[in-house]
């Protein structure tokens, strides 16, 4: 199995997003103080200013109600963020009923079993089958169900807003322009991204190698290699656009549905990907609302991060033991080699043997141990990890699915 390209690009993203949050959270001042906090845990502030302002729910969220589409942030892996998403839609269909959810965790191609779960034509087993969860989205659906439960039993139309990974993959690869028209799944040419989009995703490719860039090169706007990822990105979020813009018609917002879209926070913030889109196809009335942690710093509570935060306050959680591979890795001739399997591990269970050169991991090249154990320890519980192996003169792809509890 080739890993997918544009699977790791959403991991380079939401990696960029978690560096912009660690960043922030719990910064220390150079005098060794905490930084202050200026939000309030389980509040709302508005980004209209120099500094977050607080704002009631009620008026804040009957004022997101009258816009055309309302797009919900999240870092994919953590629980809070969807508890809120859940929170925000409840709110949102209170106040506007008529409601499509967007989803940027299925393709275009599944909509037929989203429209018949919805319908409750399909079991859960048979909606997560033929949706194809865990090939196309490889978080553990758990995070998501509350979201699919709630359209269902309330009879709220679902919409897949991606395209499938291979076209973001072959744009990734060779452009747009080399993708024959009938290729596209009907994704019309982006609109030009911001300067400020395009440092952001500079930052994003220079810090996470891409497959189609030389190895040992530095990193410049000027790359092939950059337009192209540049490319890929902002037709992912033309797709989302596009989906979303399908159930709108001009008018006031009374005659037609509020389109919410679910999706990782890089697409939505400062207004660059999926809101600029979105604006380039008419549709203006556009709310934008991210949860954040409650220390987060004020210094990046920049007014156009979105139209508002909530805070969530933090959670004690039971320190976990960093998942293991379960084997004994040697650099050997600039290269990393598996010395030894544990029997039973996960590397023994995903089929990994002795003298096997891991070649990547992630999709990404490795060359040596500390690359690989970071890759490792920094997997989320339930969530796959691709490898590449040579094994001899063949060269094997393996998937290392790890449990969803540690």
């Amino acid at each position: 199995m080739k890993p997918n390209l544009a699977r790791l690009f959403a991991t380079a993203v939401a990696l960029a997003m978690a560096a912009f949050a660690g960043a922030a959270i719990g910064q220390d001042r150079q005098d060794g103080q905490v930084a202050p906090a200026c939000l309030t845990p389980a509040g709302w502030s508005s980004l209209d200013g120099e500094r977050p302002r607080a704002t009631g729910a009620m008026a804040l969220l009957a004022e997101m109600a009258k816009r055309d589409a309302v797009l919900l942030g999240e870092q994919h892996d953590e629980d809070d963020d969807h508890r809120w998403q859940l929170q925000a839609l409840a709110a949102l269909h209170a106040l506007r009923p008529d409601m499509v959810i967007g989803f940027e965790m299925f393709p275009r191609r599944v909509q037929p079993a989203l429209d018949r779960w919805v319908a409750g034509e399909l079991t859960l087993k048979e909606f997560l089958e033929q949706a194809d969860w865990g090939k196309v989205w490889k978080m553990p659906v758990e995070l998501y169900l509350p979201l699919f439960q709630f359209a269902r039993i309330n009879r709220i139309r679902m919409a897949a807003l991606n395209v499938d990974g291979q076209l973001n993959q072959a744009i990734a690869e060779k452009g747009w322009d080399a993708i024959a028209p009938a290729q596209r799944e009907g994704v019309g040419r982006p609109a030009a991204p911001s300067e400020a989009y395009r440092d952001f995703l500079f930052d994003v490719y220079r810090e996470h190698p891409v497959r189609n860039r030389k190895e040992g090169t530095e990193a410049t706007r000027s790359d092939t290699a950059f337009r192209y990822f540049v490319e890929s990105q902002i037709t992912w979020d033309r797709a989302m656009a596009e989906a979303m813009a399908r159930y709108l018609v001009p008018g006031p917002a009374a005659g037609k549905p509020l389109v919410v879209g679910i999706m990782g926070s890089g697409h939505i913030r400062f207004g660059h990907g999926v809101p600029h889109q979105l604006r380039d196809l008419g549709v203006t009335r556009v709310g934008t609302l991210l949860p954040v942690p409650a220390d987060f710093d004020c210094k990046q509570l920049r007014a156009g991060l979105a139209d508002a935060v909530f805070a969530l306050p933090k959670q004690a959680v039971p320190q976990r033991e960093p998942p293991r591979l379960g084997v004994r890795l040697d650099e050997d001739g600039g290269g990393v080699r598996i010395a030894e399997v544990t029997a039973g591990s996960l590397a023994d269970r995903t089929g990994l043997k002795d003298g096997d050169r891991l070649v990547e991991v992630a999709g990404l090249p490795v060359k040596q141990t500390g690359a690989v154990s970071a890759a490792v320890r920094g997997q989320p519980p339930g969530t796959w990890l691709p490898l590449r192996v040579k094994r001899g003169a063949d060269t094997l792809d393996f998937v290392v699915k790890f449990p969803a509890t540690p």
